[in-house]
């Protein structure tokens, strides 16, 4: 039995990867087929990113919510700002608009100018009738002055919800069934029938309808994720196509990468469907994130085939050296990438560990494709030509490398000085980094659902909603008079809030019930004294328009209430903010012995949730820091080895974490994932270079400069070509529309660009400045796990190749 890591192991491996080559191949094609019949078990999330755990009391508290009064988010809104709306024939085309969703099965009510009811005094009955503001259609331009004048001056009710008084903006409601708001249906019914009728409307009427509402944001975000999956795949093949084939300027070794990454995204996809995972925001970026990943892996295999071809001559010796000595060092690479990713399999978020599995499994995936397919392609191939190895003598290529030798050799107190001044700037930097909870930030600012978004809370004061929900702990204890002003001090508060909208409760149907007793007169909408409160509510247990009315705002127990109130997209500070003073006010207002007050909603949800993973952030990273740490000081026996080669690694992370805070890119879940991706590659450069100098410092007697030196040379190529790869294909993530990829893929970027920078520089200096307490016999003599196999005369075996 070989251990994994040995010469045997990789002997063997190559000679049964070389041997068996038909067998192989039929079996990837067999696996591709596979995994291919599960991409039909693939779905679209279908709800916004839970980045909280199940069990956690923020929702714990949203699902207790939701048994009581049922989905919140199920609300899609029309608006209009036009005076030309209020016409005789535009007026009823509106409403005509409106009252054609009412039969879809997919609507559970719709409520628009037309479905307003007067809350009328019925003297004879004692109880509250309703009386519709539009009997029928309307007919006379004096029926809208007068409908205008009702609504705008008299029924303070409906003010802020269906119409804004000042800016004389029309809108209607419609309120999806709860059942279908989470699932396929909700964009059936967006996609095909409303945006249709909206814009049929649009275009014979010349008025520009604004949508909004949760269920029409996700659709149509949801719509944005599977473009730019497609868009992101082809564009990550094409990127990192033409950089190989600019290193390479080979037609074939180029078509091969492409074959070798495209089977790995079609594993990716298999791997999504069999563990049927949503796509998400994030499984969304894993596909074009094999490509990246998988190109690189292909450069130092084939890189190593050529140099050995043009070394010796001989192709069998060639394709085994290339399993025997990059194999190892690549499987290493891949490991400590993938255990950046596997990191957040340790989060207690769903959502970060679907990433997090699938993002491992895939890497582990594209390091065995690559292993077994290039040397196996090979084998059927011709001698690569003399064009195709050119690129091995390139003049630049040389000139870089003799420029990072002579920095460390003459440089090297200017380069510990950079990078000290580096870090004390970025250290400032990080200070200013915000966190940031928006719902909508990282989606494409430019698109028109988000301008709608804006111009729903310009007039309306936003549309995500925020609930407090009230627990009186007693049966039919909301009704009470005590409680509805407490509930109405605290709705004060929530008025005076110019980040929130008019709140919506039972305290407001209250008032308008005392409005409708004094006839309609608006001076009374109030809540009713102790006196004249026992008359409204005998006019009120006598209607049954009224039990309807109330069904919305109390529980059928009359214990919870809800007070509904809609939010700006806002930051998280501000979010805090308010949740403080809403808190205050209700541990004032409100006696802890007799009222529970819970604060909830989608916004504030999400709002944690970023909180939440701002802890996961340092939680993953510090797991990937101590995991791969344990693996250095394993491979090397060394804990004095773990020190130098983090230093390269996280002085990175921390100026990246800098230009955040300078260029005021927040912590968001799309941010958030930066730093355990890039340390997770970047890490792979140190352990190329420190396995080259071990192999130095035997090959040349422990001469520490010597081997420094020979490593950087070495080394040096395969790590720039790697990371001028990973550069531009995480590049191209900034052609997303959505924010927070964009962030994503700059971000990524830059940091695998300092970290190469910090591995061919930093990291050779810190080697030779502390070469008597480091590169010791002791020390580096006997490595646990032998990365590069130390260059030995291996005879030409018999591969049957």
């Amino acid at each position: 039995m070989f251990k994994l890591f040995s010469k045997d192991f990789w002997d063997v491996t190559a000679r049964l990867i070389l041997r068996n080559k038909i067998i192989i191949l039929i079996g990837i094609v067999i696996a591709t087929l596979l995994f291919s019949t599960q991409w039909k078990y693939m779905r679209f999330t279908y709800t916004e990113a839970n980045l909280l755990p199940d069990d956690h009391e923020v929702n714990r508290i949203y699902n207790d919510f939701l048994q009581k009064f049922g989905e919140e988010g199920n609300l899609i809104v029309i608006g209009v700002k036009d005076s030309t709306l209020f016409s005789v024939e535009k007026l009823n085309a509106w409403n005509k608009l409106s009252n054609s969703f009412k039969n879809d099965t997919a609507v559970e009510s719709v409520i628009s100018i037309k479905d307003l009811q007067k809350l009328v005094k019925d003297t004879e009955n004692e109880k509250f009738a309703l009386e519709p503001f539009i009997k029928d259609s309307i007919s006379t331009i004096k029926q809208i002055e007068t409908l205008q004048n009702e609504l705008f001056n008299k029924y303070p009710f409906y003010d802020n919800f269906l119409f804004n008084k000042e800016t004389k903006t029309i809108r209607s409601a419609i309120y999806l069934n709860k059942d279908i708001v989470n699932t396929s249906a909700r964009k059936d019914f967006v996609v095909n029938i409303l945006i249709p009728n909206i814009e049929a409307f649009e275009a014979k009427y010349n008025l520009d309808v604004r949508v909004s509402g949760m269920p029409y944001i996700r659709t149509l975000n949801s719509q944005n994720i599977i473009k730019e999956i497609n868009l992101f795949v082809f564009a990550a093949l094409l990127v990192t196509s033409l950089i190989f084939f600019f290193f390479f300027r080979s037609f074939r070794a180029t078509i091969i990468s492409l074959i070798v990454v495209c089977i790995g995204v079609a594993w990716t996809l298999g791997i999504i469907g069999l563990l049927r995972y949503e796509v998400s925001v994030l499984t969304a970026l894993i596909p074009p994130l094999i490509i990246v990943i998988g190109i690189p892996n292909c450069i130092f295999l084939i890189n190593k085939y050529q140099h050995e071809v043009k070394l010796h001559g001989n192709k069998v010796k060639s394709l085994q050296r290339v399993i025997t000595k990059i194999g190892n060092a690549t499987l290493m690479t891949n490991v400590t990438t993938a255990s950046g990713f596997a990191t957040f399999i340790l989060t207690e978020s769903s959502l970060l560990k679907e990433f997090g599995v699938v993002a491992s499994l895939s890497i582990l995936a594209i390091f065995i494709l690559c292993l077994l397919i290039i040397p196996i392609i090979y084998t059927f191939l011709p001698y690569p030509k003399d064009r195709h190895l050119e690129h091995l003598n390139k003049k630049w290529i040389g000139g870089f490398v003799n420029w990072m030798e002579w920095m460390v050799r003459k440089k090297r107190i200017a380069i510990y000085a950079t990078s000290l001044i580096l870090l004390v700037v970025s250290i400032i930097g990080i200070y200013q980094i915000k966190i940031s909870g928006s719902l909508i930030e990282d989606m494409p600012q430019e698109s028109e659902f988000v301008n709608d978004i804006r111009f729903f809370e310009n007039e309306f004061n936003g549309i995500m909603p925020l609930e407090i929900m009230v627990d009186t702990k007693r049966k039919k204890g909301v009704m009470k008079l005590s409680t509805l002003k407490r509930m109405n001090e605290l709705e004060d508060l929530i008025i005076e809030t110019p980040e929130l909208s008019k709140p919506i409760s039972v305290v407001s149907l209250v008032k308008y019930s005392k409005q409708a007793y004094y006839n309609g007169n608006p001076k009374f909408y109030q809540l009713p004294t102790s006196q004249e409160n026992s008359f409204i509510l005998s006019y009120a247990k006598n209607s049954t328009s009224n039990v309807d009315l109330l069904n919305n705002f109390v529980d059928k127990t009359g214990q919870y209430a809800r007070i509904t109130t809609f939010m700006k997209d806002i930051g998280t500070d501000k979010m805090e903010r308010i949740e403080e003073n809403l808190q205050t006010k209700i541990d004032k207002v409100f006696p802890k012995e007799k009222y529970n007050i819970t604060i909830t909603g989608k916004a504030l949800v999400f709002q944690k949730g970023t909180k939440y993973l701002v802890k996961n952030l340092a939680i993953s990273l510090s797991l990937a820091i101590i995991l791969i740490s344990i693996f250095m000081a394993y491979m090397f026996r060394s804990a004095r080895m773990i020190i130098v080669s983090l230093i390269p690694n996280l002085l990175p992370l921390v100026i990246t974490a800098g230009l955040m805070g300078y260029l005021g890119v927040p912590i968001k879940p799309s941010t958030i994932l930066v730093f355990s991706i890039a340390f997770g590659i970047s890490v792979d450069d140190t352990i190329h270079f420190l396995a080259k100098y071990r192999q130095e410092l035997q090959a040349n007697n422990w001469k520490i400069k010597t081997s420094v030196y020979g490593a950087l040379r070495e080394t040096g190529v395969s790590m720039f070509y790697t990371s001028i790869v990973l550069f531009f294909g995480f590049s191209v993530f900034t052609i997303s529309s959505f924010g927070g990829t964009v962030a994503l893929g700059a971000l990524v970027s830059a940091t695998l660009l300092f970290a190469m920078l910090s591995n061919l520089l930093l990291l050779p200096s810190l080697l030779l400045s502390l070469e008597r307490s480091i590169a010791n016999k002791e020390v580096l003599r006997k490595p646990s796990i032998n990365i590069i196999p130390e260059e030995d005369d291996i005879e030409e075996q018999n591969f049957n190749i």
